[in-house]
């Protein structure tokens, strides 16, 4: 039992993808979507998860019940990392750039800027434009008021377009995600007609080889489906 919940703790650590650079100083900032302390280091927490439910596969059905049960939760963790992510980020993004319209309007008024205003709003290119524009109004007397306009409205139509191509894309991962659940189907009308699949699939060396290979090529045509997505 431990070489097995051992195998899928690494499984679920491969499968999620450990954070490095940006990414991980940016989960290190984030407060998750949850209760502020119950995940506080989320990958950790989803690992962990991951494991005890490999370990009640383990329990119900054997090993190649947990290795199965390890691999999909560790699917369904890495989706909802990515998703609490993606959120935090819109949420960081939406706050920029209602900064910069206040901003604008301030400086539209006539009112100095106040001294967070002036530092980048954000690290992404948002933040780098904003800092690059105080840096040319105070060389070359630009109107920096037009000019962080024009930074807003570029940005809102980036992610105007960026909605558009999610959008589009949503009908590709709905269809990834739909053959991947054909094979529990598959496996109900099994039973509908009163073989045992699970039998085979669980505790027969055969059976074993269909199910992992197919846990496999599930696992791969879903991250593949993902990229292409993105």
């Amino acid at each position: 039992m431990n070489w097995t919940l051992t195998i899928c703790l690494l499984l679920g650590a491969v499968v999620i993808g450990w954070p490095t650079g940006k990414a991980r100083e940016r989960l290190r900032r984030q407060r998750w979507c949850l209760p502020a302390g119950l995940f506080a280091r989320p990958h950790r927490t989803v690992v962990v998860a991951v494991g005890g439910i490999a370990g009640l596969g383990m329990a119900g059905g054997g090993p190649v019940a947990a290795v199965i049960a390890g691999a999909y939760s560790g699917l369904a963790g890495r989706a909802l990392l990515r998703r609490s992510a993606r959120r935090q980020e819109g949420v960081a993004r939406v706050a920029a750039l209602d900064g910069l319209s206040a901003l604008a309007a301030d400086l539209r008024a006539g009112l100095p800027p106040a001294a967070r205003a002036v530092a980048p709003l954000t690290s992404d290119r948002i933040g780098r434009l904003t800092s690059s524009v105080w840096q040319l109004a105070e060389r070359t007397g630009a109107p920096a008021a037009d000019l962080v306009e024009r930074i807003e409205a570029d940005a809102r139509a980036a992610d105007r377009a960026g909605a558009k191509a999610s959008a589009q894309a949503a009908g590709a991962q709905a269809t990834a995600l739909l053959l991947a659940g054909l094979p529990i189907g598959g496996i109900g009308l099994g039973v509908a007609i009163g073989a045992d699949p699970l039998d085979v699939l669980l505790h027969t060396p055969i059976g074993a080889a269909c199910a992992i290979g197919a846990v496999v090529l599930q696992s791969g045509g879903l991250l593949w489906a993902e990229r292409l997505a993105r």
